[in-house]
């Protein structure tokens, strides 16, 4: 296990062993504990009560964060054509098929690829490069579309895709340490959201187990699971 520093010592301290908040009050701790010297990205961890080894226990979806994450998103447009002028238009920051040599060639600086389907057949032999990386266009998540215009636009405006580990945790961003109160809250909302309506089917029991909020460095803050409980009641 890393040693921890002092800062962070001080900051574990703030917060009450066993103690779960209400959404507002953990949102806020955070932003008071937080104390690197650069903007500390606002993470939410979630565990779930579903077995990820079962296809059809898998929780993955994509949500658009009313105030985005505070992270410019570099975006990749795999398209030709018409489809290639309306990606560039939307402000995709790389555009053209020209890429997929790129992308085999080892050029990987973008945050997230979007492709048309009919360039699917070429992108598909790059999964074993892009997969690993999380950065496989899909359909489930949306880049998979010849609507590239209007993903474009939802990935710059906040876009972010979740994924259910092995473990059965979801972690995420929801923003910046910068971000006012009310900003992060909202994200967290529209984030847990998003997650209550991914409940599967097959997922018996409790499904939110726990909640918790942390910054990049500093201690985590849990949230009360029950409020997403009765919630989804």
């Amino acid at each position: 296990m890393p040693r921890r520093g002092k800062k962070y010592a001080d900051a574990k301290l703030r917060v009450p062993p066993g103690e779960k908040f209400e959404p507002d009050e953990a949102v806020k701790l955070v932003r008071e504990l937080a104390f690197a010297s650069f903007d500390e990205t606002v993470d939410v961890s979630v565990r779930l009560g579903v077995d990820p080894r079962k296809a059809d226990q898998i929780v993955r979806d994509t949500v658009v964060l009313p105030h985005g994450t505070g992270k410019e998103t570099r975006v990749l447009v795999l398209a030709e054509g018409d489809k290639a002028k309306e990606a560039e238009e939307a402000g995709a920051d790389y555009v053209g098929s020209e890429y997929l040599e790129k992308i085999q060639g080892g050029w990987l600086d973008f945050d997230v690829a979007v492709a048309t389907p009919d360039l699917m057949g070429k992108v598909g032999p790059l999964g074993r490069i892009l997969g690993p990386r999380g950065l496989m266009p899909t359909p489930k998540a949306g880049t998979v579309t010849f609507d590239v215009g209007r993903a474009v636009s939802e990935i710059k405006a906040g876009k972010i895709e979740y994924r259910v580990d092995k473990t059965g945790n979801v972690h995420a961003p929801i923003g910046k340490v910068s971000f006012e109160e009310e900003q992060l809250a909202e994200n967290f909302q529209a984030f847990m959201d998003s997650i209550l309506r991914a409940r599967p089917a097959a997922a018996k029991g409790t499904y939110i187990r726990s909640v918790t909020i942390s910054s990049t460095l500093g201690p985590g803050v849990a949230v009360e699971p029950g409020l997403f409980r009765r919630r989804a009641a």
